[in-house]
Formats: structure tokens, sequence, C-alpha cells
């Protein structure tokens, strides 16, 4: 699904952030990165967004060269990626109903599918009594997990998370990383870029490793490669969320306002009506148990 064949990146700037990188990631699988800050792992998130471009090398996704995708199809390719950004990046004006909806609604969804989709995946993250709150009444975890549903509910086949841990306690910790595990049982590929090397030991899945833009280990079984480096004093490049917004059709050719972004959300929202419209999907158990959402159904 995914294959980096000897990819280097070198910014700007002079700093090398990758070096002759090959790797391959089947679809399914459960892929931690790990490494120091500055190591390079979200330059290698961002080159699989198609956010950075290789100095070298080729990257193939689903069978597609990267280097020959045209700037206009990159939404399209994003498309098949959900993103869960470890500042949540909820829009503070939205209920959790509609920051959720407003990714359907970026692709041109209907507002029939996403009143039945919407409440269907909040269901699955334990949120669906929440729908009509407001990001600043739901704890760290809650947002996390209102982030987490948004990447999911276009049903993308890569989930991509950037530290989705950083900024929630242990307890919850364990809880986001659980449930992107439960995602990763029904067939959906999982990258998570993470420091919290307990939770990798933990999950006992696959690890790669990066030190200084080398892939220096890829191991099985939640073990770790030896002879990492520590944390050093290097910029990080992390995803820039509002590059990948600008890019992926969210929000066009410029950066919008909350407010201008309100104005042309049509009043679509929850309503009392959805639970009286919905379907059995409004019901559904929970994610581990859940056959439709294995189907990828849309």
């Amino acid at each position: 699904m995914i294959e980096f064949q000897n990819v280097s990146k070198t910014y700007p700037n002079g700093t090398h952030a990758l070096h002759d990188v090959s790797l391959s990631i089947d679809k399914g699988e459960f892929v931690f990165i790990v490494g120091a800050s500055g190591a390079g792992k979200s330059t290698f998130l961002k080159l699989i967004m198609h956010e950075e471009t290789p100095t070298s090398g080729e990257i193939i996704i689903n069978g597609n060269k990267l280097s020959k995708l045209r700037r206009r199809d990159v939404p399209y390719l994003r498309r098949h990626m959900g993103i869960v950004f470890q500042d949540f990046r909820l829009i503070e004006k939205m209920t959790v109903f509609d920051n959720v909806a407003f990714a359907m609604r970026a692709v041109g969804e209907s507002t029939a599918t996403i009143k039945k989709r919407v409440p269907y995946v909040l269901n699955l993250v334990g949120l669906k009594d929440k729908m009509k709150n407001k990001p600043n009444e739901l704890s760290g975890g809650e947002q996390q997990r209102v982030s987490l549903a948004r990447a999911l509910v276009n049903n993308p086949e890569i989930i991509i998370a950037d530290e989705p841990t950083g900024n929630v306690d242990p307890e919850l910790s364990h809880e986001i990383i659980e449930l992107l595990n439960e995602i990763n049982s029904m067939g959906t590929t999982v990258l998570v870029v993470t420091h919290e090397h307990e939770l990798v030991r933990e999950f006992n899945q696959r690890v790669v490793t990066i030190d200084h833009g080398k892939v220096i280990g890829d191991t099985r079984s939640g073990r770790f490669a030896t002879g990492a480096s520590e944390d050093y004093d290097e910029d990080d490049y992390s995803i820039d969320y509002n590059e990948y917004r600008e890019e992926s059709g969210y929000t066009g050719e410029r950066e919008y306002s909350d407010d201008e972004i309100l104005e042309s959300y049509e009043g679509l929202g929850y309503d009392d009506d959805v639970d009286e419209a919905g379907t059995a999907e409004d019901d559904a158990p929970q994610l581990k148990n859940n056959a439709s959402f294995r189907a990828r159904k849309g």
C-alpha cells in the first residue's frame, strides 16, 4: 500500500530530514513510528500526504507514483487518508456533530448521508451523546475522540496519527491507541507517530525507528531498535494543519476564519430529527463488534 524507494528529503535551509529510506507498509498494518524530536518522523508523514515532495527517490501509494501526481489530484489522494492531529484542530464555534460533518461536506456528501453517518461514527468513538456540545465543553480525551471521528467519517484506507496522545493523560492515551487498534483490526492501515514507548510496547505492533533521518530499526511485537539517539535540538518540521487543509479541499485556496466557515456551512447540523430519521446504524455496537464498519459502509 505504501512504499518508499530510496527516499531522501533535504529542506531549503539545508536540513537533511530523511536519508535513503526504503520501506514498505502493507494494507491493514498497524505501524508505530518512533524516534527523537527532529529525527524525521513528521517529514515521513508529510511525504505520505504529499505535503512535501522528496528530494530524491520515489513514493508509491496504492500503486500510484507520487512523483507523477498532479497538484490538482492531491485532494483525491488525501480522501483516502484520515489525519489525527496532536492538538485536535477542532473549530470552536461548531458543535461536535458539525466538526465531524465538515469533513464529509468538504468531499461533497449529501445532507441525508451526513445526518446518518455522523451519529454512527460518533457512536463508534463513544460520543453520540455529545453531538450538540462545543469543543470547549469536552475534556481533552473527548476532543481527541472527535478528531478521530472526523478522520474516520469518510471511510479512509489509511489513518495517520501524529502524536495523537500528546495532549491527554496516560489513561486516555491508552484509550486513544486502543481505538486505533480496533480500527486497524477491521482492515484500516494505521500509522502512529509517538514518543510514548510504554504504549508501543503494550500494543505489540510493528515499530519503525527513525534516527537522524535514517531508518535504524524495523521490528515486530512492540520491540525497539537499539542505538537511537536522545532528543536533540533540531526543528521537528511537524505537520502544518493549515497547509494540509489548503491542499485537501477543506478551505479552498486560502485560510478562512471560523465565522466565514460557519456562514458558508448552510445550517447543516445535528437536530432532533436525526434519531427519528436514522437507521439501525445509529444504534451500532461498539467498534470491535461492528461488521458494517468493517465493510467500509459509506
